[in-house]
C-alpha cells in the first residue's frame, strides 16, 4: 500500500497483519494472538494507535511488554520484520506483570526487567529462525504453565466492555457503571489507572476511536458525518479532532487506508493463521 498524504501508515495496513484466538488454556487471560510482518523494500513510516490494551511481544529474539498507549507511537521497524504478540484481556496484565499499568504507559519494556531470568529462559527456548506459528505455539505452551491463579478481574472487563459498546453518552454510562460495580468515582478512577494505565474518561475516548476504526473497515464508502454519528462523536468536527489527536492522521486518511486494507480478506488471513497455530501447537505439545 502506498504511503498516505499524511505521511504515515496505520500499522495494521502496512504489511501482513493477522489475528487468531489464543490457545484454550490462555483465553481467560489473552484476547487474541497476532502476527505482523512489515513489507520488504523501503522502510515505511508506520503509526501504532492506542487501543486500551497491553501486549506481550516477541521480536528479534527478545520478549517485551508494550504498555498502554495514550497517543500514536511510531516504531522504527526494518523491512521484513515479524512481530508476534499476545494481547491481554482487560485488567489481566497486572497479575502477569506484577505492577500497575500506569507505570508503563507509552513504553515498551523488556520482559526481563519485570520477570528476571524467567523471561530470559523463555526467550532462549525459542529459535529465532522458526516460523511465526511455531514461535507462537512455543510461547503459548510456556505461558500456559505460568498463568496466575484465578481469572482476571471481572469489574475491569465490565468497564472495558461497557465503554467499548458505546451504548449512550459516557456521562450516562459512568453512573450506571458506578452503581453496578458499587464503587465511588474515585475508586473507579484508581482501578482503571491500575488496569488500563489511565482513567475511565481517557479509556472511553480511546475505545470510541476504536469503534470508528471498526466502522471504517466495514463501511469504507460511508461519509465522515455518518461514521462520526455511528461511532458516538458529537459531530464530524469532533471526530476529526479526536482522530488527529490519537493517530496523527486525518479522519479521511484513516478511512482511505482502511478501505484499501479490505483488498486482503482479513477473515481468511485470520483463519489461515489460526490453522497454522493449531498445527504448530500440536507439534510443540508433542515435542520433548
Amino acid at each position: 500500500m502506498k504511503q498516505d498524504d499524511d505521511g504515515f501508515l496505520l500499522a495494521k495496513v502496512a504489511g501482513d497483519y493477522r489475528e487468531a484466538l489464543p490457545a484454550p488454556a490462555l483465553r481467560s487471560h489473552f484476547r487474541c494472538v497476532w502476527r505482523h510482518t512489515t513489507p520488504a523494500g523501503p522502510a515505511l513510516p508506520i503509526v501504532v494507535v492506542p487501543d486500551g490494551c497491553v501486549d506481550l511481544l516477541w521480536h528479534d529474539g527478545g520478549l517485551f511488554v508494550a504498555g498502554p498507549d495514550v497517543g500514536a507511537a511510531r516504531p522504527a521497524l526494518p523491512p521484513g520484520t515479524t512481530v508476534i504478540g499476545l494481547r491481554f484481556q482487560p485488567g489481566a496484565a497486572v497479575a502477569w506483570l506484577g505492577l500497575p499499568m500506569s507505570e508503563i504507559v507509552g513504553q515498551q519494556v523488556e520482559l526481563e526487567a519485570l520477570w528476571g531470568r524467567r523471561a530470559s529462559r523463555l526467550a532462549a527456548d525459542i529459535a529465532i529462525d522458526d516460523p511465526p506459528a511455531a514461535i507462537l505455539a512455543r510461547l503459548q505452551s510456556a505461558l500456559a504453565g505460568q498463568a496466575p491463579a484465578g481469572d482476571p478481574p471481572r469489574d475491569m472487563a465490565l468497564v472495558f466492555r461497557s465503554l467499548g459498546r458505546g451504548a449512550g453518552e459516557a456521562s450516562a454510562t459512568m453512573p450506571r457503571l458506578l452503581e453496578r460495580l458499587e464503587l465511588s468515582e474515585r475508586s473507579l478512577r484508581r482501578r482503571c489507572h491500575e488496569a488500563f494505565g489511565y482513567g475511565p474518561k481517557r479509556l472511553d475516548r480511546i475505545l470510541r476511536f476504536q469503534r470508528f476504526l471498526e466502522l471504517a473497515r466495514r463501511a469504507p464508502a460511508a461519509d465522515l458525518a455518518t461514521l462520526a454519528l455511528e461511532a458516538g462523536y458529537a459531530d464530524q468536527a469532533h471526530l476529526s479532532r479526536e482522530v488527529r489527536r490519537l493517530s496523527t492522521l486525518s479522519a479521511a486518511a484513516v478511512v482511505r487506508q482502511l478501505g484499501g486494507r479490505l483488498a486482503v480478506p482479513f477473515k481468511t488471513n485470520a483463519a489461515s493463521f489460526g490453522q497454522n497455530i493449531g498445527r504448530a501447537t500440536t507439534a510443540a505439545g508433542a515435542a520433548p
